[in-house]
């Protein structure tokens, strides 16, 4: 595979405060690839510094083989972009707002038309075509807004928590229409955060937290790496958890005490469970499962809000 995208000490600054510091990371040709971090981990920096919509403070970065702070204008047009908000034209049709935007990359209009029953088909948006924006729900306006940044047949979609807002079946068709477009080797840069959503459409990701990468692998090597197999969730009765919080403990080689219940994180879910049993403890529920990619996400970056 070829290197799309290659950044070495990356870093953005503004005045005193750093937002990247210090990263390194590459893209495939034809890959899925995600960044994942809480709020102010440094993502939305880093994706506008790739799309060349932010300058760079120190450190090198190549996308598609061009320099962003020199050759942004060429970048640009190259690039397929889908926001965190839908920014359609309320008042213009399905239509017009692919046409429209279309005539930003200078296409003629037969091209465009072209490009429109292809786009609205892949998108399942055909009959909706002619309504105004305003009139389409939640997940068709996602829909859309994929196939107008794909209007100009980028060789670099970037997506910013494509499924925020949606519902679970609206998620749904907009991840089969994303899985799509991986199977016909355009290359998805991802933020979300949805740890399903991630496994799901990512090849390879890195987590950030506090402007720093602190881990880099496909979902199921990070899996593997920082979390043992299986996780036992234990509720008690309100008011029993922190009385026997000493005697969990000791059940699993790892173990988190929440407000409303206790994760013990081990590699044989049913021994432990039959550890419970003997202690004497008498839970409400017990819940075995395996672990996610969301267990790997909350012990790197912790479970504080940060606002």
């Amino acid at each position: 595979m070829t290197a799309l995208i290659h950044a070495t000490g990356l870093t953005k600054r503004f005045g005193e405060f750093t937002a990247v510091d210090d990263i390194d990371f590459s893209v495939e040709q034809g890959e899925s690839f995600g960044f994942l971090g809480p709020n102010g981990a440094g993502k939305t920096s880093t994706m506008r510094m790739i799309g060349a919509v932010s300058s760079i403070t120190d450190g090198t970065l190549s996308v598609l083989g061009l320099n962003p702070m020199e050759q942004g204008s060429q970048l640009r047009s190259r690039l397929g972009v889908v926001p965190q908000e839908d920014n359609l034209d309320q008042e213009l049709t399905v239509y017009d707002n692919l046409m429209m935007y279309g005539r930003y990359f200078d296409l003629s209009r037969a091209v465009i038309r072209e490009r429109i029953d292809e786009l609205l088909e892949f998108v399942q948006l055909t009959e909706k075509r002619m309504s105004k924006v305003d009139a389409l729900s939640g997940g068709m306006k996602r829909r859309l807004t994929i196939a107008r940044g794909l209007i100009n047949e980028p060789d670099l979609l970037i997506l910013d928590e494509p499924t925020t807002g949606l519902d679970p079946q609206a998620r749904h068709v907009l991840w089969d229409r994303l899985y799509r477009l991986k199977q016909q080797g355009v290359t998805l840069i991802i933020t979300t955060h949805y740890m399903d959503e991630a496994e799901q459409l990512c090849d390879r990701l890195v987590v950030m937290d506090k402007a720093k990468i602190v881990a880099e692998g496909s979902p199921r090597s990070l899996i593997e790496e920082y979390a043992p197999r299986e996780v036992v969730e234990v509720r008690f009765p309100a008011g029993v958890l922190d009385d026997v919080t000493d005697r969990i403990e000791d059940l699993a080689p790892r173990t988190e005490i929440l407000a409303d219940r206790a994760l013990l994180y081990t590699d044989d879910a049913e021994s432990t469970i039959a550890s419970i049993a003997a202690s004497g403890l008498d839970p409400e529920t017990i819940l075995a499962r395996r672990s996610s990619l969301e267990d790997v996400f909350l012990r790197l970056t912790g479970r504080s809000l940060v606002e």
